[in-house]
């Protein structure tokens, strides 16, 4: 175990020192299960993405793992669906996890931090299409956007609440014996507006408090527009 948490600290290490066109985070989606024996290196790469400020990672919890002997308390079917549905729109036939997305484009399965790496910083180097703006007023969020690039027609509107950080101890399944922290864990995923880009966006949507991002994305689970933290 020491050995994948030193390896993840060392692709993490140099990340964000470049020279970067981008000024909205990059979002990270990370597919996971607490039964899953691999994914404890991946849970650990997204805790330590979930400390930076130029990207948001999100950890979603699928339940098809949790007849193996653990049922993970944070999963959800509707993750599992999500997954199901970037698997059908990259034209793959399976899921896996760990999986991670990154900026619902480029899909990586297994723990591999240093193409994540590289991934991230491609996407920051791309000039934003969209500006963003979330800010909280009290339980309700002021959500405005504009195009300033070319943007591709339909795009949904999506708010996704999680829990910054929890830890877990693990009893039974592959995973035995364990005690995990786990970071921005997903509660909650849903789609509050659509917008095609011809006109400036603006929302007022009821938001619970705690920890949220605002994620617009091209519609049929496309590339990620633009994101923001809404905290």
């Amino acid at each position: 175990m020491a050995r994948w948490i030193a390896a993840a600290m060392v692709a993490l290490s140099g990340w964000g020192t470049m020279a970067q066109s981008g000024d909205l985070p990059v979002v990270v989606e990370l597919f996971t299960s607490q039964g899953c024996s691999s994914c404890p290196p991946a849970d650990e790469l997204l805790r330590q993405l979930a400390g930076r400020e130029d990207v948001i990672a999100l950890a979603l919890h699928v339940d098809y793992w949790d007849y193996i002997g653990w049922k993970d308390k944070f999963a959800n079917p509707a993750y599992t669906k999500r997954q199901k549905h970037y698997a059908r729109a990259a034209g793959a036939r399976t899921i896996y996890t760990p999986q991670l997305i990154v900026g619902g484009k480029e899909h990586v399965v297994g723990y591999r931090p240093m193409e994540v790496a590289d991934l991230i910083q491609a996407h920051r180097a791309r000039p934003d299409r969209v500006t963003l703006s979330a800010v909280r007023n009290g339980n309700r969020a002021i959500v405005t956007a504009r195009a300033v690039g070319a943007v591709p027609g339909a795009m949904v509107v999506q708010i996704a609440r999680y829990t910054a950080s929890e830890t877990v101890n693990i009893e039974q399944g592959e995973n035995a014996g364990n005690t995990f922290t786990y970071a921005n864990i997903v509660r909650d995923w849903s789609t509050v507006g659509e917008w095609d880009g011809s006109a400036p966006l603006a929302l007022d949507v009821a938001v619970p408090e705690g920890p949220a991002a605002v994620i617009i994305q091209e519609a049929g689970f496309g590339p990620v527009v633009a994101a923001a933290r809404l905290n």
